[in-house]
Parts: C-alpha cells; sequence; structure tokens
C-alpha cells in the first residue's frame, strides 16, 4: 500500500505530506481543488508520462517522493533484483524529479533507473483506474487482452510457447516464400559467394606477406647494386693491408699503452676500442650477408605474380589485405547460413509443414484454455453487475469463427469480442456498438473488481469512476469499492456521498489563494467534520439540519453495510 506521499512544486501544490492507510479512503473537496493532481502524482510514481507541465509555476523542478509497503516482499524482490535495486524490508522508496527541460530523474530505494523501470514495478505498486478507463472496452482488439489478464495463470505459459513456435514458423516460412520468389537470384548469390571465398581461400592470405613481399623484391631487383656495395664496404674494412680495422686496431694499441696514465687517455682508448670492435663486427655481419646474396630470376617472377595477386584481391574486396579477410569472414558467414538452410526445397518445405502442425497444435490448446477462461470470466462479470443493479443484462465473451480468423497471429488464431444483451427479449450485441457510458463504466468496474482479487497490486486509484451514477447504482459502486478495499488499499475521488460514506478514511482536498499564490491542503477529517463535508456534498454550498441529518444516516448505514459485506466475505 502506498503509505506516505511526499510532494514538492508540483502544479499547484507547493509542498504536501500525506499519510495514508489501508482499506478504502475517498479524497473529497470542490471541483478543482487538486484531488487528480494528487492522483496524477500518484500515477508519475508508477511511472506515468512527466512533463514540464506539471512545474509549478516559478519552480525549477518538482520532486515526488512515495513509501509504499508490500505484503508479497518475494514476488516484487524478484522483479527488483532482475535491474539490481537493493531491497531490504517490506518498504519501497519511490522518488522522481522533473526538470524544466521535462526530462525525469527516478529512483526505487535509492537506486537510479530509468521511465521503463519505473513502470515495470510501479505496475506491482498501483494500478489507476480513471473515469475514461471505461473507453477500453470500446475497442474489441483490446479485449483479448483483458481475457487473457483475467486467467494469466493458466493462458501466459500456453502463450509463451505457442510465440515461440510461431516466430519459429514464422522464419521458415518466410525462407521459403523468399527461395520460391527468387530461387534465381538465391542460386546467383550462393554461387557468387561459393566463388569469393573459394578465391580468397586458395590465396592463403597472410597478414603480413606483402611487406615482406616488397622488401624481397626490393633487394632481388637492386641485387647487382647491393652486391657491389657490399663487396666495397667489406673491401675498405677488412680487404687488405691498409684496410681499416687493421690501421684501428695499431691506434688501439698504442692508446692501450698510455691509458693508465691519464683518465683522458683512457677514455680515449675504450673509445677506440668499442670502435674497433663494432667494425670487426660489422665485417662479420657484410660478409655473412654476401656470401648468403644470390640471384634468382624465377624468385623475382614468383614474387611478382603472387603482388598481382594479392593487388587483384585488394581491388575486388578491400583496400589492405586485413580488408579483405574481414571481408571473407563476412561471406563465409553468410554462405554458411545458407548452405545450412536446406537446399533442397521438398526438405525446407517439410520443415514449414513440420512447424505448422506443432503451432497449430499449441493454438488449439491456447484457444482451449481461452474458451474455459471465457466462460469463468463471463460468470464471474454477471454476479458483479447484478451486485451492480445490471442483474438484467447478459454479458457474454464471443469468439469469431475460425473462418473469420484463419491466420496465425502473435496472439494466437483467436479474436474475442465481449457482446452484452442490455434488455430481456433483445439480441446480444457488441457490448462497444450497444452500451452506455454509464453501463460501460459499471462493466469495467466490475471486470477490474475480479482482476483485483489476484492481481496483488498494492494500492488501487478509482478517480471519479462513479461520475454519471445516482441512487441505488451509486450505492452499488460504493459497495464494489468498499469490496476492492478488504484485500487492497483503494484511494478514490468521488463526488458521491454514498460512497464518501462507504470509505474507512476521507480526507478533504482544498484551495486557498494566499499573497496571490493557489495552494492546495489535505486535511483528515473524523466525527463531526466527516459529517459537515458528506452533508455539503449531499446539499452543495449551504449545509441545511437536514443535510446534516442525511449525513448522519449515510454513515449509520455505511457502517452496516460494510458489517453485512464483512459476513458475506467471511
Amino acid at each position: 500500500m502506498l503509505q506516505e506521499l511526499v510532494i514538492h512544486d508540483f502544479a499547484i501544490i507547493e509542498t504536501l505530506t500525506i499519510d495514508f492507510n489501508r482499506g478504502m479512503t475517498v479524497l473529497t473537496g470542490e471541483t478543482g481543488a487538486g484531488k487528480s493532481i494528487i492522483i496524477d502524482a500518484v500515477g508519475l510514481l508508477a511511472g506515468g508520462r512527466g512533463s514540464a507541465d506539471f512545474i509549478r509555476t516559478g519552480a525549477k523542478k518538482c520532486t515526488l517522493e512515495g513509501l509504499f509497503v508490500v505484503d508479497d516482499v518475494t514476488a516484487i524482490k524478484a522483479r527488483l533484483e532482475t535491474y539490481g535495486i537493493p531491497q531490504e524490508d517490506d518498504t519501497i522508496l519511490v522518488q522522481r524529479d522533473i526538470n524544466q527541460n521535462g526530462r525525469s530523474s527516478c529512483r526505487i530505494n535509492g537506486h537510479l533507473v530509468n521511465t521503463t523501470i519505473l513502470k515495470h514495478i510501479g505496475e506491482m505498486l498501483v494500478d489507476i483506474h480513471g473515469q475514461n478507463e471505461h473507453q477500453e472496452l470500446m475497442y474489441p482488439e483490446k479485449h483479448l487482452g483483458l481475457l487473457d489478464h483475467f486467467a494469466q495463470k493458466k493462458i501466459k505459459p500456453v502463450l509463451k510457447t505457442y510465440q515461440t513456435q510461431y516466430a519459429q514458423y514464422k522464419k521458415l516460412r518466410q525462407t521459403l516464400k523468399k527461395r520460391q520468389e527468387h530461387e534465381q537470384e538465391w542460386a546467383q548469390r550462393l554461387d557468387i559467394l561459393k566463388f569469393q571465398t573459394s578465391e580468397i581461400e586458395a590465396a592463403n592470405l597472410q597478414l603480413n606477406e606483402e611487406d615482406q613481399l616488397i622488401t624481397e623484391r626490393d633487394r632481388l631487383e637492386n641485387f647487382q647494386r647491393i652486391n657491389e656495395s657490399l663487396a666495397s664496404s667489406y673491401q675498405a674494412l677488412n680487404g687488405d693491408e691498409q684496410n681499416t680495422i687493421d690501421r684501428l686496431g695499431v691506434a688501439m694499441s698504442a692508446m692501450q699503452d698510455i691509458a693508465a696514465l691519464d683518465p683522458a687517455y683512457g677514455a680515449l682508448s675504450e673509445s677506440i676500442d668499442s670502435a674497433f670492435y663494432e667494425l670487426q663486427d660489422a665485417a662479420s655481419e657484410i660478409s655473412r650477408q654476401l656470401d648468403s646474396l644470390s640471384w634468382d630470376e624465377g624468385r623475382l617472377d614468383s614474387i611478382e605474380k603472387r603482388l598481382e595477386t594479392l593487388t587483384e584481391l585488394k581491388h575486388k574486396y578491400g583496400q589492405d589485405i586485413a580488408a579483405v579477410l574481414k571481408y571473407y569472414d563476412k561471406i563465409k558467414k553468410e554462405l554458411d547460413e545458407m548452405e545450412n538452410i536446406d537446399a533442397d526445397n521438398d526438405e525446407l518445405t517439410q520443415q514449414v509443414t513440420t512447424a505448422k502442425a506443432a503451432v497449430t497444435k499449441t493454438a488449439a490448446k491456447l484457444s482451449k484454455v481461452r474458451h474455459q477462461a471465457g466462460l469463468a470470466l463471463t460468470s464471474a462479470v454477471q454476479q458483479e453487475l447484478a451486485d451492480l443493479y445490471m442483474d438484467k443484462a447478459k454479458f457474454s465473451v464471443v469468439f469469431l469463427d475460425a473462418d473469420q480468423t484463419p491466420h496465425f497471429m502473435e496472439t494466437g488464431q483467436d479474436s474475442v469480442e465481449f457482446y452484452i444483451q442490455t434488455n430481456p427479449g433483445e439480441t446480444s450485441k457488441p457490448l462497444a456498438k450497444i452500451a452506455s457510458g454509464g453501463e460501460l463504466s459499471r462493466i469495467m468496474l466490475a471486470i477490474k473488481t475480479i482482476f483485483s482479487r489476484n492481481e496483488g497490486v498494492t494500492s488501487i486509484i478509482f478517480d471519479e469512476v462513479d461520475t454519471g451514477v445516482s441512487g441505488r447504482v451509486a450505492q452499488a459502486i460504493a459497495n464494489k469499492i468498499e469490496i476492492i478495499g478488504q484485500s487492497s488499499q483503494v484511494l478514490c475521488i468521488t463526488h458521491l456521498p454514498q460512497v464518501a460514506a462507504m470509505a474507512d478514511f476521507q480526507l478533504l482536498i482544498q484551495k486557498q489563494v494566499q499573497a496571490n499564490r493557489t495552494t492546495t491542503s489535505v486535511t483528515p477529517l473524523v466525527a463531526k467534520e466527516r459529517v459537515e463535508e458528506i452533508a455539503r456534498m449531499i446539499a452543495g454550498t449551504e449545509i441545511t439540519a437536514l443535510s446534516l441529518e442525511h449525513a448522519h444516516e449515510l454513515l449509520r448505514l455505511a457502517d452496516v453495510e460494510k458489517e453485512q459485506l464483512t459476513q458475506l466475505k467471511n
């Protein structure tokens, strides 16, 4: 349940803190006092769409906080853990700020979340039933969803299996259709991929090969120049009696004789020693290079051809060898996928047939479960409508004929529409076409009453669902909302004294103008205050002795009614 709501700079509310209780709480007050604003705030905490228009004039942002107490900690804790949100006890703190740019900052138990996650968690905390929500019944395409929601424990696992099978069947069917429609293009593409992969595979490409080949080619093309330079260098270093190394050896010996006499001589001696041995090493390496140097015209031709092959592949498939290899990986994957799809259309056709048989069987099972759920929903709604003085009406869940829905859909093969017979002797017709606004409102309340028994939502909010009704129908609606309040916390905005009298708690919402600014206040009503507010709801602006007496009587009758409803439940 919603235990505490804190609002800052939201619409006409500057600062407001409201404590709520279990059971049924009504919010009453003049039109425009701010009752719906409070419900809007709760809706935003449950993941509703935010807007900068909610921010109070002159403020930089609005801030909302809600503290919820949950009875079934296990269920909501599992969902919180999905998003890495900590949960230690039975309370959940939800916070939301809306900035002037319209963006929201949302937190659950101090953990920053986006609005999608907030909505996913919020749907387990709050269910808001607005005065226009019965319009959902006006769209037959939504009726199947309502039926599935009613029997979700039985329908959901079958529907999940069906959707998995349907996705596989749809994929195979589309593949077959594509191949049948574009068989020539398919074959051409297959041939192209085979040729390209074979061509690249045959080249046996290596990442650094081209650079190495270019280096080797350059050496072969400059063989004469390299040979002459190496020979000349070796001759100068170690070729005759006047070679550089021998002469440096003489200098080295001479400096070694005086190296100990002066540090400067020692340093010079070390430098000459180093140069001598480095030149010796260089001469040895030059000699080795000369020995290994050879001319192979055939090898040069081979290198040129290999480089031509690499250039051709780069021209076709990429700017360098790495790009060619990347392209190869891509087309090899595509080729593997095409080859893995059965090459023979007859075999693929058999796969489609098998997949269709599986999805058909599951669709039939899903339809059977839905038909059973339809009967249960019909019976349950019929009972609720009787309580709402629509006992003459006959509600039914109609499944369209199979020939009207021959194709598989994401939701199955069923097409469902709610029908109603409003008066005896009339033909049952689509609810969306013949039901009045008051009837739609009561039917939706009946459905909501049924759903509330097993949804596990901590708070259910009714925003003026009793608009346009009076008399015994108003009392029936009040009784129905009170019954829901026995298993869930109910917050209800109402202008009907019958509904207000049935509440366990009553909050008076008032609007005042202070310092040229409009503010909203919330006052919990007890005893005399509550009698006076209900009397005002009965009489209007002027409270009379008769309206006060009527208010006392309504509260007394409400206590009797609640006691009877409790006994019926038990």
